[in-house]
């Protein structure tokens, strides 16, 4: 039987691999993106499973609204990135380094 420390424990393993691949990875945009998004879910997990442990459904609305907003989050990233792509010719974040308004 799958128990609540089981959900916990994927959970912290998702947040280790997200975190290590934002401070290992610091070149490419993409890259840094996918970890955020992965940083979120691995926040939802453990909504979930405390919203199951406490058969409570606040944190399955909660997750319902953490995912909207990284949908938004995700389409926005994406539409920047293709806009620094089309201007650079490049997403390597070593080479982002002025801004210009």
């Amino acid at each position: 039987m799958i128990t609540l420390a089981h959900y916990l424990t994927l959970g912290a393993i998702l947040l280790c691999i997200s975190v290590a691949g934002v401070f290992l990875n610091r070149k490419n945009v993409l890259i840094l993106l996918m970890c955020i998004e992965l940083m979120l879910l691995a926040v939802n997990m453990n909504f979930v499973a405390f919203s199951r442990f406490m058969d409570n459904l606040d944190g399955q609305v909660f997750v319902f609204f953490i995912l909207t907003v990284a949908a938004a989050e995700a389409a926005i990233g994406l539409a920047i990135l293709v806009v620094l792509f089309r201007n650079r010719s490049t997403i390597n974040v070593e080479e982002l380094d002025e801004l210009k308004g």
